[in-house]
């Protein structure tokens, strides 16, 4: 990882380089405008689903160059964490940027006494991050993904208890 990362808490100017910088991670799908992380955060945004304290950005020499989107979800009807979109942006990906922004969430989480953080993503790279497939857990899964690739990583404040049905942000069942 680069010792001249900057990794901080999303500011409302960050707004349009975060936008662009989705828009260039993830592609435009042919006959939309923007992509779809672009529009699912939009909806967050909107829904006031955005969790500020686990959203970020890295900044390399004044340039916005990856962000991590955490919301609100549910967990058994109680409060949880849902941790996506994130991206880097494509020149810069493999240099750890999107490392450092996942250990800034949990670490961040931790802090917050959350007990859990979920995602769907890519098992061998989440994996080393201690996320495990959610199932392991206890954890229903929202969607009909392998079961592999909807994961979590409990924290601190995890108790086996505190398992259950998964929710994400109303945003997300909005995306098509």
């Amino acid at each position: 990882m680069r010792d001249d990362l900057i990794i901080r808490r999303e500011s409302p100017r960050d707004a349009r380089a975060t936008q662009e910088l989705h828009d260039a991670a993830f592609g435009i799908p042919q006959g939309r405008r923007e992509s779809v992380e672009r529009e699912l955060i939009r909806g967050l945004r909107s829904d006031g689903s955005v969790i500020d304290e686990l959203t970020f950005v890295a900044e390399l020499d004044g340039e916005i160059v990856g962000h991590v989107v955490c919301s609100r979800a549910s967990l058994d009807g109680a409060p949880s964490v849902g941790l996506g979109p994130i991206s880097v942006r494509p020149d810069h990906q493999q240099q750890g940027i999107g490392a450092a922004l996942v250990m800034s969430v949990v670490a961040s989480a931790e802090q917050a006494a959350e007990p859990v953080v979920v995602l769907l993503g890519d098992p061998e790279y989440y994996g080393f991050f201690g996320f495990v497939p959610a199932s392991r857990l206890g954890i229903g899964s929202p969607g009909d993904w392998e079961d592999r690739y909807f994961q979590a990583l409990t924290l601190r404040a995890w108790r086996p208890e505190m398992a259950g049905d998964f929710r994400y942000a109303q945003a997300f069942d909005r995306i098509v």
